[in-house]
């Protein structure tokens, strides 16, 4: 009898995707569905991206370099330097999306066994890389009493073993919002040289920073052959689906690596790249708006949530997510009867349980995961749905 590989069995569903069924449900019967569980923002993309793949003039649509388009990688160049970062555009390999980024990093730099160490709770789809890639992520545990800070020194070295290879970091943090400050980054910059790992540095979020400054793996000076930085355009630009993101990094022979990666997957996608090197050229001060306006949300969201009997919700500090504690005894179901149960004013809203987030069992039960890339109206009609539903929620405690 054919078997599905152990790959294939191993392979998580995303916590963040599973309970569409049950939202495709409710819309048939007429509910309204608040979309809080996944990072897809209402912002328009910019119209110069979208003008720039309507005017390009081509005869044949070919292949680009495995690199990424020249042009592209050197303009890329130039955006890093505005952020502080020094790299020549061959120190960057464009890829499709911030996850063929991590995957790549992940397939180039550790063996199949290898461990990385990441602080949870993390982004979910770490969990399907580390299987594609044969690795065995290892937790190391942040709370939610203290913003999910960074855990201490001692914790990731209490987590070394021969086997470990790597330190992953989202900066700011999906899905927690946080912002790991010069200090930190500064000590995981003396972990991986003690210890000679490789550190990756998801860093989709950048632009987003509402309580301090963004410090980027390559600004660490000395860890050069250690940083890898993951990159995308998606959540910057609002252009999720272009599937655009980049790998960055000053070490050669990982850049090398890479590329072979990159060359057997042929080529990053045409028209995204022309999109993607149209938004370099958008104005310094586009941020300006796109920020203040997911900081003014988060400012709703955040303020509501505390305003709730038994619901703690940190300040995130960066990106546009936000964890909650609720009064419940499982998120999971929770989150599922807010969808096949519940409506409010023929409304309901969509959450992602974080225990999905999490690496070690039982951990995030109580927990859930909202963004907030919804219009502020829209944002608290979904605070309404949800308040209203904790009320009357079975598993209250």
């Amino acid at each position: 009898m054919l078997q599905i590989s152990h790959r294939g069995q191993m392979m998580p569903p995303s916590p963040i995707r599973k309970l569409v069924p049950y939202a495709e449900a409710a819309k048939k019967k007429g509910t309204k569905v608040y979309h809080l569980n996944i990072g897809q923002p209402d912002i328009e993309t910019p119209a110069p991206m979208l003008d720039a793949v309507r005017h390009f003039d081509f005869k044949v649509l070919e292949y680009s370099h495995s690199a990424g388009n020249e042009s592209y990688r050197r303009k890329l160049a130039d955006y890093y330097a505005k952020v502080g970062v020094a790299v020549h555009y061959n120190q960057i390999i464009v890829t499709t999306g911030g996850s063929e980024a991590i995957l790549f990093g992940f397939m180039a730099c550790l063996d199949p066994g290898d461990e990385v160490i990441i602080p949870e709770p993390f982004y979910a789809n770490y969990n399907g890389f580390a299987v594609e890639a044969g690795v065995k992520i290892v937790p190391i545990t942040s709370d939610i009493r203290n913003g999910f800070a960074l855990p201490p020194t001692k914790d990731f070295e209490a987590a070394i073993t021969p086997r470990t290879k790597a330190v992953v970091i989202c900066n700011p943090n999906n899905p927690t919002g946080y912002l790991y400050n010069a200090t930190e980054m500064e000590s995981l910059k003396e972990l991986v040289i003690k210890h000679d790992l490789y550190l990756f540095s998801d860093e989709a979020y950048r632009e987003f920073c509402y309580t301090g400054t963004h410090t980027s793996a390559l600004h660490l000076k000395d860890a050069d052959e250690h940083v890898i930085l993951m990159d995308t355009i998606s959540k910057r630009y609002s252009a999720c689906g272009a599937r655009i993101g980049a790998l960055v990094t000053r070490n050669k022979a990982v850049l090398d690596s890479v590329m072979k990666f990159a060359q057997a997957r042929l080529s990053p996608p045409s028209f995204a790249q022309i999109a993607a090197e149209a938004a370099v050229d958008l104005p310094d001060n586009y941020f300006d708006t796109t920020k203040a306006e997911y900081e003014s949300r988060r400012d709703l969201l955040v303020s509501r949530l505390n305003k709730m009997e038994g619901v703690f919700c940190p300040n995130p500090g960066g990106a546009f997510y936000a964890m909650a504690a609720l009064p419940v005894d499982d998120a999971d179901a929770f989150c599922q009867w807010l969808l096949e149960s519940f409506s409010h004013e023929s409304q309901t809203v969509m959450l992602a349980p974080a225990s999905g987030f999490y690496g070690t069992s039982g951990l995030g039960k109580n927990e859930v995961r909202l963004a907030y890339v919804l219009n502020k109206t829209d944002i608290a009609k979904a605070m309404d749905c949800l308040e209203a539903a904790l009320k009357v929620y079975p598993g209250r405690i």
